[in-house]
């Protein structure tokens, strides 16, 4: 078990910290300063209560198109129950571990603020789950991304009412029988609590965060691959000259240039005499095709982390100001435009690493047919260009946005949303295709790079080529490449670079 937690409060919580969540196994806290303002906002609202004079959406009325139905005050706690009942509602695949901890924590985050009006039993009750490995099962389908993520935060809810099933140390159960386990009594909800759980963003949040956590290493990667790629290809050196891209100054394709110059510097493949006097534009033009990537990422990220700072439940409750305001802090469309941006952003990512590997196999620049001896008997690696081909292809087809999508629900009381949700789970079907054409330029770089020898590339391509030939060894005649695919996609996961 870790000790070392992620205090969660109203101070920003950055990039940096939620990947140090998942990747050192911290556990999560909140702020003295976040536990006194729960407690007050709460209070506040318990106070507004008391003269049942006051209509407030979705506290003491119903939901949705049922906005003006009056709930009776010896009702409410059973409201909250059945909003959390009836709206866990998700279908499909289940979403992956490391969000739904996100899930959990992003909520905290956003309930720490104390604009909510959540007990803070409730809170701690979340913390508990995700501190103890109490993940909740939830469905990728179900999220307009609009009035929240209704179905997927409400099975995320479910457990705190002991209801639903979830997964324990790798085991699924159901919730009553964790509850047990650790002696935890089912939460009694009271007004207002169960919108404050299911409205939110925090289902695309999750997704968003965990797609540029793996993102920003497979946009890493690339630059390096493509270089071994570069001197497997015995490419011009040129393209890379910092006075071309001092004159289209994009932050992106300069650092790209930069980071190739750097992988190649002092190769000796690189420095011998070439016979072209250009190269194609998937190795001339990675500056640019890698830069725009990267300033599509951090346009994204900045958007991302602005929303992880921010409530988006409804009604928003304000008890310094006495203040409660229903409005549309749960509508996902500054995330969904984004999703579909950083989908397409990787999309090509792939795309110009596909078209790097049909290079290599394409028998130029002194480089057999197929990047196999006796091609004919061998088909070498003409199939996995096949395979990188029609991932980047099913890539193209997952591009198209789900932002320009609407459909109306709630008896067209929810007449505009933003299928933040549809971008969020496809955006992460595109990252893993990605993870998967550059292990295929990979694994064919480096058998292309050995037809190079005894010519050297570079310190850190000799290294990264190094590493991977303990994990694939250079192919002499035809084999289960299959194998050597999946063991290029680990080791591209895991490949630190230094």
């Amino acid at each position: 078990m870790s000790y070392n937690y992620l205090p969660l409060d109203r101070n920003w919580l950055y990039f940096e910290q939620i990947k140090h969540l998942l990747d050192f196994d911290q556990q999560l806290s909140i702020s003295f300063d976040a536990h006194e303002r729960i407690v007050a906002c709460r209070t506040y609202l318990d106070s507004k209560m008391q003269d049942g004079k006051n209509l407030f959406y979705g506290i003491n009325t119903g939901f949705g198109f049922l906005q003006n139905v009056q709930i009776d005050a010896d009702s409410i706690e059973q409201l909250q129950y059945n909003l959390l009942v009836s709206h866990a509602c998700g279908l499909g695949e289940e979403v992956p571990a490391d969000i739904v901890k996100l899930m959990l924590m992003l909520k905290v985050k956003s309930l720490s603020y104390g604009n909510s009006g959540v007990q803070i039993d409730t809170v701690k009750r979340l913390i508990d789950m995700f501190n103890n490995d109490v993940l909740p099962v939830i469905y990728t389908q179900g999220s307009l991304g609009a009035s929240g993520d209704l179905a997927p935060l409400s099975h995320l809810s479910l457990p705190l009412i002991g209801l639903g099933e979830v997964m324990h140390r790798g085991e699924k159960l159901m919730s009553e029988t964790v509850l047990k386990k650790f002696n935890w009594q089912p939460i009694q909800l009271q007004s207002k609590e169960g919108l404050a759980l299911i409205n939110g963003t925090q289902f695309m949040s999750a997704y968003g965060l965990y797609c540029l956590k793996k993102a920003e290493h497979l946009i890493a990667m690339a630059d390096l691959i493509s270089a071994m790629s570069f001197d497997a290809f015995d490419c011009i050196k040129e393209p890379l000259d910092p006075h071309i891209h001092s004159i289209r100054a994009h932050k992106g394709q300069v650092d790209t240039a930069t980071a190739l110059r750097n992988y190649l510097a002092n190769s000796e493949i690189s420095a011998s005499p070439k016979k072209q006097v250009q190269d194609p534009y998937s190795f001339r033009c990675i500056p640019q095709v890698h830069g725009a990537t990267k300033g599509a990422f951090e346009h994204v990220l900045n958007v991302f982390m602005r929303e992880v700072n921010s409530v988006t439940d409804n009604p928003n409750i304000f008890p310094e100001d006495d203040l409660i305001v229903s409005g549309g802090n749960f509508h996902g469309q500054p995330l969904a435009l984004v999703l579909d941006y950083l989908s397409i952003a990787m999309s090509e990512l792939g795309n110009i690493s596909e078209r790097r590997t049909y290079q290599l196999i394409s028998g130029q620049r002194g480089l057999p047919l197929f990047l196999v001896k006796n091609p004919g008997l061998n088909s070498g690696f003409m199939i996995p260009q096949y395979t990188a081909a029609g991932i980047v292809s099913e890539n193209k087809q997952l591009s198209t946005p789900s932002s320009v999508d609407s459909i109306s629900s709630s008896n067209n009381q929810e007449d505009h949303v933003s299928m933040g949700a549809n971008g969020a789970t496809k955006c992460l079907r595109v990252i893993k295709n990605v993870e998967k054409i550059l292990a295929i330029e990979l694994m064919s770089a480096a058998q292309a790079l050995d037809f190079r020898r005894p010519l050297k590339s570079s310190t850190q391509v000799e290294a990264l080529m190094e590493g991977f030939r303990k994990v694939v060894t250079f192919n002499e005649i035809d084999r289960l490449l299959h194998d050597d695919m999946v063991k290029a996609i680990d080791f591209m996961n895991g490949y630190k670079i230094i």
